[in-house]
């Protein structure tokens, strides 16, 4: 795709939280863009890293040894293996690079509140 791509528009076309959307694909990763508030369940990704950013609010990324606070322009590296939840006390929208089709809820597997289906894009 060589269309530009504005990621405030892509965050304006839908409401739910913790539900990924695919605005890029690239060399086999995708770039999502998501909203949250609240706490999401604890998990790790036994494969995959992620790299979140944030857009706009306060994104928590929890670590069984330390707290990650991060504002809008801010972001931060997950490697695979290592236990981690994110949380905003406020809706908070960040942008997320991982490989295509991995599963959000991780080594958890399905949770209804929490797993979004893959693929879904704006």
């Amino acid at each position: 795709m060589t269309e530009k791509i504005n990621v405030s528009e892509a965050f304006s076309q839908f409401e739910e939280n913790w539900r990924p959307k695919v605005i890029a694909t690239l060399n086999g990763q995708e770039v999502k863009v998501v909203k949250i508030k609240g706490e999401f369940p604890w998990h790790f990704h036994e494969n995959d890293d992620e790299f979140f950013m944030v857009w706009s609010g306060r994104l928590r990324v929890e670590f069984r040894d330390r707290v990650v606070e991060m504002g809008p322009g801010e972001c931060v590296v997950i490697p695979r293996g290592v236990e981690h939840r994110s949380c905003a006390d406020v809706e908070t929208e960040f942008v997320i690079f991982e490989p295509a089709n991995v599963l959000n809820t991780g080594n958890l597997g399905i949770i209804d509140t929490y797993t979004a289906p893959n693929g879904v894009a704006v």
